[in-house]
């Protein structure tokens, strides 16, 4: 999944569990539909704090779950 984006090296089971844990709230809360699909939003979000520095998987998730709400608030607003 990484690879194919052209990212460098970096962890892909701790981008995945982060994914996995902020996908899984996504969904139950009804912010991403319930699918198999990869919500690119989500997973930008995710490397893009990976690539600023942040290696807790938990932390991943919660500051990714919060940034995707505020963009899916900002978008509602504008």
């Amino acid at each position: 999944m990484l690879v194919e984006r052209g990212l460098q090296a970096m962890n892909v089971e701790l981008v995945s569990e982060a994914y996995a844990i902020a996908a899984n709230y996504l969904r139950r809360s009804g912010a991403i539909p319930d699918t198999l699909v990869t919500d690119e939003r989500l997973l930008g979000i995710i490397i893009k704090l990976l690539q600023n520095g942040e290696f807790n998987k938990i932390r991943l998730a919660n500051t990714a779950i919060a940034r995707f709400q505020a963009q899916a608030e900002a978008r509602g607003v504008a």
